[in-house]
């Protein structure tokens, strides 16, 4: 006998369901990059790009149809809408640069994070619980991040094929919740 009110079993088959199509979808997803990566960038290029122009859009009628703002809000809501409307028909017109630019873009940006956060990591030293693993974990993350930033194509791909794989692994695990979630122990 379930003691489970029946407002409660419904919000667990919906975090149960939740799970599963989130599950399914990183699998797939993870797939997809592993088979096809560059056809798989390139769709993600696109959607970035119908992005950029449906905020384009929509900074655009703000700039026309909000009546209330200033004229100088107005006149940026309408610019930067236009340049987000260009940069997503740029980036459909020549989706093979645009995803190349763009993984090397993320590469570099996350090398210098890389670089920056190892640095931080050697400024908080004296503060540290385990100075070694601090130090260790400093001089990883900036040979990582100079890494990066020296060979961003490379970086990128080992970036791209490395979220294949947690997007399968993460998947996977989120099935196996969607089937063991809102079980009751015995």
């Amino acid at each position: 006998m379930s003691t489970t009110s029946p407002f409660e079993q419904s919000s667990i088959n919906g975090i149960r369901t939740a799970l599963g199509i989130a599950g399914v979808l990183a699998v797939l997803a993870g797939i997809l990059i592993l088979v096809w990566p560059g056809q798989t960038a390139a769709v993600v290029t696109g959607i970035l790009a119908i992005y950029a122009i449906a905020a384009g859009l929509v900074y655009a009628g703000l700039g026309i149809f909000a009546k209330a703002k200033g004229g100088w809000a107005r006149v940026g809501h309408i610019v930067l809408g236009l340049l987000f409307i260009i940069a997503g028909i740029v980036a459909f017109a020549n989706l093979g640069a645009t995803t190349a630019w763009l993984a090397v873009f993320v590469a570099v940006f996350i090398g210098i994070s890389w670089i920056i956060e190892g640095i931080v990591s050697l400024s908080t030293l004296g503060d540290a619980p385990s100075k070694v693993w601090t130090v260790i974990f400093a001089i990883i993350s900036l040979i990582a991040g100079i890494y990066l930033i020296f060979t961003p194509f490379v970086g990128a791909i080992a970036l791209w094929w490395l979220l294949g794989i947690i997007l399968i692994v993460v998947g996977i695990v989120n099935v196996v919740r969607a089937f063991t979630f809102g079980k009751t122990k015995v």
